[in-house]
């Protein structure tokens, strides 16, 4: 072990990131798409032989030769990472892994939050992280009848979800909105959640949340340990759902709204599988037809693209007059900058 050591393996490095990439699929993983930081472990004749990386506040992609296993080397580099993590303010650390894997992690500070058996463990480096986030949510449980619930990235705010909101808050006494506080968007957290704010003040039965990490975005889930594409969003979903129905159990919420989106296979089976697991846990799961724009569905990707091509006249047919206020003012500037740059804006 003397003889090893480890480096940043940077993006740059063609070579090392090859030899990264060797690695991992010798041991059944792919390279995640969302990676900051990775590392390499090297023996003393600078062969690669344990890898490991960081995703915002992640840990993904660890992996050790099955030469070199049983050698404590895996404890070496979750260390390294956590070192990184902190020397970037990042304490709150999470890391998604086989079940068979939970128990290691378990030893090296690691608790779990949930598990799909047989596919996933979720966990978190706080013994009471996600505990105390549900005894939070529960000081803020109000008795009623119908509590219903909305999950909202809101890339921006549309008429499209505008609607959405208003139909579950007249359907129901209290609404809990959540909104995806992950900054993996071309709009940052920042101004999504002033923009649903203030589109949805008019509303009075809404109680906004920002969903903190437990609520995990497409953006971030790891798809490094999956088959196929399918898997991920399977396993996403079931992940997400179990996180979910014990946020409700804390708030008493017993109705979930989602906007359907016939185009999109990734929003198709997670509403499939939804609506299959949520009634098995006490919630009915809602899905509502999307809104109209002159035939077409409203889509927060068709209101990027009009940002992109700054076509005023489409933006005022598909965002709230609060929507377009902003984006007409100074301050949307670098937003608008950041979408023009961007070269694909049709996506999550």
């Amino acid at each position: 072990m003397s003889d090893y050591i480890i480096t940043q393996i940077r993006q740059a490095d063609k070579y090392g990131n090859h030899l990264v990439d060797e690695l991992l699929a010798a041991e059944g993983i792919r390279r995640d798409a969302n990676l900051d930081y990775t590392c390499g472990m090297y023996d003393d004749e600078m062969n690669l032989i344990a890898t490991g990386s960081c995703f915002g506040n992640t840990l993904r992609c660890m992996a050790v030769s099955h030469t070199h296993q049983g050698e404590g080397l895996m404890n070496s580099i979750v260390s390294h990472l956590i070192e990184v993590q902190f020397s970037r303010g990042n304490t709150h650390l999470f890391l998604y892994t086989k079940c068979d894997s939970a128990r290691f992690f378990g030893d090296l500070g690691f608790y779990e939050i949930a598990r799909i058996n047989g596919q996933i463990v979720f966990m978190e480096n706080k013994r009471t992280g996600f505990s105390g986030y549900l005894n939070s949510l529960e000081k803020q449980k109000e008795s009623a009848p119908r509590v219903a619930a909305l999950v909202m990235n809101a890339n921006p705010f549309t008429l499209g979800h505008q609607y959405l909101v208003e139909k579950a808050a007249s359907e129901n006494d209290i609404l809990h909105l959540f909104i995806v506080s992950e900054d993996a968007s071309l709009v940052p957290f920042s101004v999504r959640k002033k923009l649903v704010m203030e589109g949805t003040a008019h509303l009075k039965n809404i109680r906004y949340h920002d969903s903190g990490p437990y609520i995990i975005s497409n953006a971030t889930f790891p798809s490094y340990f999956q088959k196929d594409e399918q898997a991920v969003i399977e396993s996403h979903a079931m992940l997400d759902l179990t996180v979910f129905t014990k946020i409700a159990s804390a708030l008493g919420i017993n109705r979930r709204y989602v906007g359907e989106e016939p185009t999109s296979l990734v929003t198709g089976i997670y509403n499939q599988i939804m609506s299959e697991k949520l009634p098995e846990n006490g919630i009915e799961c809602v899905i509502v037809p999307r809104k109209e724009n002159k035939g077409a569905v409203i889509s927060a990707s068709t209101v990027r693209q009009a940002l992109k091509e700054e076509n005023w006249p489409l933006l005022a047919e598909l965002v709230p007059e609060t929507t377009l206020n902003y984006f007409k003012s100074p301050d949307a500037r670098p937003v608008i900058d950041k979408i023009q740059a961007s070269e694909n804006v049709i996506h999550y």
